[in-house]
């Protein structure tokens, strides 16, 4: 099956493709990332996904300085990935995997592009994909706001899904928030004229920041009326959203349109 495009070259290993090309211990991106990467250990069916079920559902990435950097002359031609031309939907921070395997057994008609750092959680929706017998499921282990940048075609995705992202609640890390000051050009590039950009938080301060830094990118605009969007229907009730219900907390929707270029 034809993955990755691109011209970076890279050494023949016997190590599995999903690790190939990381950097020695130590080396450090230039950029930052809003993310901490939470390996530990897996589980031997993890591990079993890994070697077995990865070279079907994880898009092999080329690396530039970081386990999970992409290449900048690295590119994903969706068609070819999936075998046909289909609506793509990208989820940013897939977690265990609860929404969008959701969204793959709910709409065979549609592809979903996943992005995780957390390689427990991707094994565990590798297995749980593998169960459901899926086509249209992929897997990316990297830093999303370079798979928005520079991996994705522009104009490629018909929705980008962010559904609770890390809050960095302490006030001294909001600047490692994913949804800050320029999201809106890397999120807008990746999707087409159109497009949405669905959001949840259960978080009100970075309810409150999404909606201001969004309302303010030039390449959205508010797809909802009053204060905030109404609750996504194709997002699935999970045990994480149960317990921020559970701890008082209310859950936020946004939903953005990707303005005419």
């Amino acid at each position: 099956m034809a993955r990755i495009l691109t011209d970076v070259r890279r050494e023949d290993s016997a190590v599995p493709r999903t690790l190939s090309g990381m950097t020695e211990p130590g080396t450090r991106r230039s950029g930052s990332v809003s993310f901490v990467r939470r390996n530990g250990r897996i589980s031997s069916a993890q591990e079993r996904a890994w070697s077995e079920l990865a070279p079907t559902y994880v898009v092999e990435v080329p690396r530039d300085v970081a386990q999970t950097s992409v290449h900048p002359d690295a590119r994903l031609i969706p068609s070819e990935e999936y075998g046909r031309t289909a609506p793509l939907v990208v989820e940013i921070g897939t977690g265990q995997g609860h929404a969008i395997m959701h969204a793959a057994e709910a709409h065979p008609e549609i592809d979903l592009l996943g992005v995780e750092v957390y390689r427990g959680g991707i094994a565990r929706t590798m297995l749980e994909a593998e169960k459901a017998g899926l086509t249209n499921l992929r897997l990316i282990e990297a830093n999303a706001p370079e798979v928005l940048a520079t991996l994705l075609p522009e104009g490629s995705a018909d929705e980008v899904r962010i559904f609770f992202p890390d809050p960095w609640h302490k006030k001294r890390h909001h600047k490692r928030r994913m949804i800050s000051p320029g999201f809106g050009r890397l999120a807008g590039r990746a999707l087409r004229d159109g497009g949405l950009l669905r959001l949840a938080t259960d978080w009100e301060d970075y309810a409150l920041q999404m909606r201001e830094v969004l309302d303010d990118e030039p390449e959205f605009a508010r797809a909802f009326e009053g204060d905030w969007a109404d609750r996504f229907t194709g997002r699935p009730m999970t045990a994480f959203e149960r317990k921020g219900i559970d701890k008082g907390r209310e859950i936020r929707d946004l939903t953005y349109r990707r303005v005419e270029r």
